[in-house]
């Protein structure tokens, strides 16, 4: 039985800009673009959240649901320092951890003798030394898997510690919502709720055979997530399947030549990016569109050389599916997977 630990730092950007300006603790912040550049949230804190303000909304409709909201320019140096510090206070526990971003990481501690092996210890301890050390709190969830662990640590936000100890999984689960499952989108939650099914009780009443001609194989994952089963183990190294680029304009390109002549700019920086990561094995080039009405579209093709005469056709045929103005512009390439690579290798 594995014990898996999901720590996740509380509003990050935000909770870094408090931590440097404590007069911000209690007013509503927002981390993101301007509003008049359509700028995003980024993420906001818990007074934000109060007026129904979420990350990756529209600053302007933040704006719209708390007039005096107090907006901060991102300070990515800042944050990466700062993540950082928490992730050597992880490495100070267990040299198993799988970052998923600058703020959060499975940490796993099976074999950590320390605090009498109990996870539960080391999960205060961590959230009082990340605390005491970095000046921000942390959410910890504690379970025998990631997907337990990573629900368990969202469950009492901020600053909370949740434990699922295996005899409680099925108890834990009975009341769960569909929606709180991984992969379960707002596609398969209509479908899964039109039959009937709103809880992992009710999804556990449906048998295999069942899941499996409604969502093929990820019936299986259901049936598994409804059980509180989930395999997957930390992950050290995580594998980079795509690099890309993108760009948000401050106003909409209004044709397709405009949107060209930006097609190049993109190109160049894919270009750099992909020489940091020393030009890995691609499997497929891509464009991605999302006009002025917010509808997106991708094209993508395999077997050409990410160069611009290959990604031009693709933008032409996304942008002709449309014909609209373009609010945002993004190129990259699709990589071709490590076991791809070695399956490869054997002919």
């Amino acid at each position: 039985m594995r014990k898996i630990l999901h720590a996740d730092c509380d509003c990050f950007y935000a909770a870094v800009e408090m931590r440097d300006d404590p007069s911000l603790q209690d007013v509503p912040l927002v981390i993101g673009g301007r509003a008049e550049h359509r700028g995003v949230v980024a993420t906001c804190n818990y007074p934000a959240r109060a007026y129904g303000i979420r990350s990756a909304m529209s600053m302007a409709h933040a704006k719209r649901l708390c007039p005096h909201l107090q907006r901060l320019i991102p300070d990515f140096d800042k944050y990466r320092q700062a993540s950082r510090q928490v992730q050597d206070i992880f490495r100070e526990l267990t040299p198993l951890i799988e970052p998923l971003s600058l703020d959060e990481a499975f940490l796993d501690v099976t074999h950590v003798g320390r605090m009498q092996g109990s996870a539960t210890w080391m999960a205060q301890w961590l959230k009082q030394e990340v605390q005491s050390r970095v000046g921000i709190t942390i959410s910890v969830g504690v379970a025998p898997n990631k997907f337990l662990a990573k629900i368990a640590s969202d469950w009492d936000k901020p600053d909370g510690l949740y434990i699922i100890t295996p005899d409680r999984i099925s108890e834990f689960l009975d009341h769960l919502p569909i929606t709180r499952l991984h992969g379960v989108g707002p596609a398969t939650a209509k479908k899964l709720e039109g039959q009937g099914i709103h809880t992992c009780s009710d999804l556990r009443n449906v048998g295999l055979p069942t899941l499996l001609e409604a969502f093929g194989k990820f019936g299986v994952r259901l049936h598994e997530l409804a059980r509180g089963i989930d395999e997957r183990p930390v992950k050290v190294e995580r594998e980079r399947k795509s690099i890309s680029v993108e760009t948000t304009f401050d106003r909409d390109l209004p044709s397709m030549a405009a949107c060209r002549e930006k097609i190049t700019e993109l190109v160049t920086r894919l270009e750099e990016r992909m020489a940091r990561y020393q030009h890995p094995a691609i499997n497929k080039l891509f464009v991605k569109i999302r006009f002025d009405d917010f509808s997106i579209t991708t094209m993508e093709t395999a077997g050409q050389i990410p160069e611009l005469k290959s990604f031009l056709p693709l933008f032409d045929t996304a942008w002709q599916r449309a014909e609209r103005p373009v609010r945002l512009l993004g190129v990259g390439v699709r990589l071709i997977s490590e076991d791809a690579q070695r399956q490869l290798g054997l002919f």
